[in-house]
């Protein structure tokens, strides 16, 4: 009963951390900002931390089944 909620939150995350991966691959490949204002390398390296880390939370709740 409870494996629909933990399905659900996997995919939620497991596609939230797919399509930042590839939108800020995408934004460094052609030379564009990934944040305003900020520094280019340090923008690009957190929301790949960041893709990365929601990547991983959506394996752990796929594990978790």
């Amino acid at each position: 009963m409870e494996s629909g909620p933990t399905i659900f939150a996997g995919m939620v995350f497991v596609l939230f951390g797919g399509a930042l991966l590839v939108w800020t691959a995408v934004r460094v490949r052609h030379g564009e900002p990934v944040a305003q204002d900020v520094s280019p390398v340090a923008s690009a390296a957190l929301a790949g931390f960041a893709a990365v880390a929601t990547l991983a939370l959506g394996a752990w709740c796929f594990i978790r089944l």
